[in-house]
């Protein structure tokens, strides 16, 4: 049989799958989301079952998103799971979590996230944090690392600055490539993230939050007097009290918030887009 194959079922690239096998690993995870019975639990990517089976055991009831519908069938008419399971069969990224959630049972999410688009989901999920419990994610260990990294270290950038400033970022254990089948080419890791119920020092408006992040890390080698000098000039910056031979990696994140505020506050004079000329009709 293809190494691909698992339990009858053929991993697809397309949806970055790669299943769960060992059953210490899978025991260690549920442990660490440690489900209850009556809570508001939502699995995405739950695949062929290997956390989806022990979460309902103790907690009897599961939200799941699938997006692979031969995946979603085969859960639909599991002789087991089927009776506990309430099925949205939608790509993740453009799922509402919002509609499942209520005052009295905020979300508890977690999965085998895809680590082809594990990133934009994360950014997607940060969206509804005011609806969320906490979130226990396998990623790719590098993303773990960059999600739970600080200042003055290469892992640290746009990912590090948004994770943390909205959530607790906790990496729980890591796993080798052994513990799926298909193996990954990489390792990979759990994180738990806990959505700050107040945050100490909150941006005036967090698109401009990413908005100075992605200008800065986008260009990481450069300093941020020229990273920036399309939104803040030196001498801004030093009013500020930042140091502008510095590179982006080396700002805290209350120093981005700062930033963030300051072109809230002063917005930029950006140039207009040139206009297209149309050519003559011959």
């Amino acid at each position: 049989m293809s190494s691909n194959a698992h339990l009858g079922h053929h991993a697809k690239k397309r949806f970055g799958q790669n299943f769960l096998h060992n059953d210490a690993i899978i025991s260690s995870i549920v442990d660490a989301i440690n489900p209850e019975p009556n809570e508001n639990l939502i699995e995405i990517g739950p695949g062929l079952g290997a956390l989806t089976e022990p979460v309902i055991e103790r907690a009897g009831n599961l939200s799941v998103v699938e997006l692979d519908r031969d995946l979603a069938h085969r859960l639909r008419h599991h002789p087991f799971l089927a009776p506990h399971l309430t099925i949205y069969e939608i790509d993740a990224l453009k799922f509402d979590f919002a509609e499942l959630a209520t005052d009295e049972k905020p979300l508890r999410i977690f999965g085998n996230l895809p680590y082809n688009i594990s990133t934009p989901l994360i950014f997607h999920l940060l969206t509804f944090k005011d609806k969320v419990q906490d979130m226990h994610f396998m990623l790719q260990k590098e993303v773990v690392e960059r999600m739970a990294a600080g200042p003055d270290c290469k892992a640290y950038g746009r990912l590090s600055i948004m994770t943390q400033y909205q959530c607790q970022v906790i990496p729980v254990m890591e796993i080798g490539p052994e513990a799926f089948k298909p193996a990954p080419k990489v390792d990979s890791a759990i994180v738990r993230l806990i959505p700050h119920k107040e945050i100490k020092n909150p941006v005036k408006d967090l698109n401009a939050l990413n908005t100075v992040c992605l200008t800065a890390f986008n260009q990481r080698r450069k300093t941020i007097r020229n990273s920036f000098k399309k939104l803040i000039s030196a001498e801004q910056l030093i009013s500020l009290d930042v140091d502008p031979t510095l590179r982006p990696e080396n700002l805290s994140i209350d120093e981005y918030i700062k930033l963030a505020n300051f072109i809230v506050d002063n917005p930029p004079e950006l140039p207009e887009p040139k206009s297209k000329k149309r050519s003559a009709k011959k």
